[in-house]
């Protein structure tokens, strides 16, 4: 009698025991989410910060007539403001190596512009640098869109060892996307770089941001790899680990050598959000042909998390794109008033605020010279 339940009763238990694990699932993963986001604003912190103390240590150095960045010198090993930047984006990084194991690069790297908000607000502070209106404005569109991101990003990873991550690498599709990476990043290098860095923002920048695309794809790996080693296994045999080492601490140095060259020639709160945006995209791109990250994802979350990313993008623009341009609340409210005032005269209403601002050709004409050939 108790033999012919036996299988009845296993087979209850058997679907108990898929049903705790599915219930057991997501929150684990839940709880993974929650540390890679806690880490990774962490991350933005530091690395805001380290922007600051970068730039006061180079404006320490040209006030002194040291040999400048830009130009090729390395005077900044000798500033302790230098150093303590580097070691506050140690930190960040460290704090991002780590939040890449615990989250998708879909939600890591885009939370990056909690550290273009932090870098524009200290430089406000410590730098002069102007947060008007429109700055403001795009902080609070940056936040909304870092929070649309996060309640929309997958939860879940698809490479867990290795061995899958080998075979990822291993993938045509991003073999041809990595090949045509370095076969740009060494031309502007070699040709570009030498001739228009100085003159054109985007040169430095592209080059930290497509060779980023590797550093963080090792960082990914290599977070893997630490997450195998806590479980007992030897994952330091893997040939492929020492493969990643390499490949990231190729790809950092290069990363801080053209970002020096980059923060020492233009204004920090241009660097700051054009690197924001073109790193992000590369490194977003490589997660969705390396990792298939958005395979998981409903349509909804696809659309809100390209919503969020959308909304950060012109939150920088905001941002960054009117610093020069000299509005207060103030002066809106006072626009505001004067318009019931005036009724029969739209035109001259509709120019109101303009008549307040600087002269906008000396207002753009910095901004111009930046992207000029």
């Amino acid at each position: 009698m108790f033999e012919s339940q036996s299988p009845f009763l296993t087979s209850m238990e058997g679907r108990g025991n898929d049903t705790n694990w599915s219930i057991s699932m997501p929150s684990a993963s839940k709880y993974h989410l929650f540390i890679g986001l806690a880490l990774a604003i962490g991350s933005s912190i530091f690395i805001g910060s380290s922007f600051i103390l970068k730039k006061k240590g180079l404006l320490k150095l040209a006030d002194r007539g040291a040999t400048r960045a830009g130009q090729g010198g390395y005077s900044y090993l000798k500033e302790w403001l230098w150093w303590a930047g580097l070691l506050s984006m140690g930190l960040g990084e460290a704090a991002n190596f780590a939040a890449y194991a615990f989250a998708p690069a879909t939600l890591v790297t885009p939370l990056g512009a909690l550290s273009v908000l932090i870098s524009a607000i200290l430089s406000s502070y410590f730098l002069n640098e102007k947060l008007n209106i429109h700055g403001k404005l795009g902080c609070v569109l940056s936040i909304l869109g870092s929070t649309v991101m996060v309640i929309h990003a997958p939860e879940e990873e698809e490479v867990t060892s290795l061995d899958e991550m080998e075979r990822k690498l291993q993938d045509p599709a991003f073999v041809t996307f990595a090949v045509l990476l370095t076969v740009v990043a060494l031309v502007l290098i070699v040709f570009v770089a030498p001739k228009r860095g100085q003159t054109n923002i985007l040169i430095y920048i592209l080059i930290c941001s497509l060779i980023g695309a590797f550093s963080v794809s090792s960082v990914k790996g290599l977070g893997i790899a630490i997450q195998q080693m806590l479980e007992g296994k030897p994952a330091y045999r893997h040939p492929l680990v020492y493969f990643l080492v390499v490949i990231l601490v190729l790809s950092v140095s290069t990363q801080i050598n053209y970002l020096n060259k980059a923060l020492d020639v233009f204004n920090t709160s241009l660097v700051t959000p054009i690197y924001y945006v073109c790193f992000t995209t590369t490194v977003v791109t490589c997660s969705v042909i390396l990792f298939k990250e958005w395979s998981s994802m409903e349509l909804r979350d696809i659309i809100g998390t390209l919503s969020g990313f959308c909304s950060i993008i012109i939150g920088i623009f905001l941002l960054h794109a009117f610093k020069n341009t000299n509005i207060t609340w103030s002066q809106l409210m006072s626009s505001v008033a004067k318009e019931p005032s005036r009724p029969h005269r739209e035109i001259e209403t509709s120019h109101t605020l303009l008549e307040s601002m600087e002269n906008p050709a000396l207002v753009y004409e910095e901004d111009n010279i930046l992207f000029s050939q």
